[in-house]
């Protein structure tokens, strides 16, 4: 499980590491590594998705490892409370945003081996805090530079940890 200590509460997400082990341990060594601590969620499009990882508080774009390949052809979908990363045009260009499903994105879901068709892999799902989530969809956005539907009022990941890792440090497992 990872946690995503936000200034809105806490999301707890599962990780399936079977259908996506890729992007997993992608994902999980960005959380390792403290990647997304005081990260924002810069895009919220209400009945869409809210997006976070790639930006600090000022707004900076963070430093990437090199992008993963694209697991989007596992069977998992793009359903209310999935967990997805987000990509360029290219198939193969998530490094560390991601995005949680706040509707079922079924235009998102692999439908071929092709640009049009690659999709973005969902690699996890929302198993606590669709509260929090469903708050921050609901915030009011503007515009910010070049980017479009920015939370008014940042909304921050404070820190994000394995919840395993946090009970081994701490005797509870």
């Amino acid at each position: 499980m990872i946690v995503l200590q936000t200034n809105f509460g806490d999301i707890i997400l599962r990780l399936n590491e079977e259908k996506a082990p890729k992007t997993v341990e992608n994902f999980r060594q960005y959380v390792r590594d403290g990647h997304y601590d005081g990260t924002l969620f810069h895009r919220v499009i209400k009945g869409f998705m809210i997006q976070g990882g790639g930006f600090d508080t000022d707004f900076e774009q963070k430093a990437t490892r090199a992008s993963v390949e694209n697991e989007a052809d596992n069977g998992l979908k793009n359903t209310k409370g999935s967990v997805a990363m987000a990509r360029t045009q290219d198939p193969h260009s998530a490094t560390a945003q991601f995005f949680i499903n706040v509707g079922d994105n079924d235009f998102l879901n692999h439908r071929g081996k092709n640009i049009q068709g690659w999709g973005y892999t969902v690699f996890g799902e929302v198993v606590e805090g669709m509260d929090v989530v469903e708050r921050i969809e609901n915030v009011a956005t503007t515009r910010r530079g070049m980017h479009a539907d920015v939370p008014t009022e940042d909304v921050v990941i404070e820190k994000a940890f394995i919840k395993e890792d946090a009970q081994e440090e701490s005797g509870d497992s």
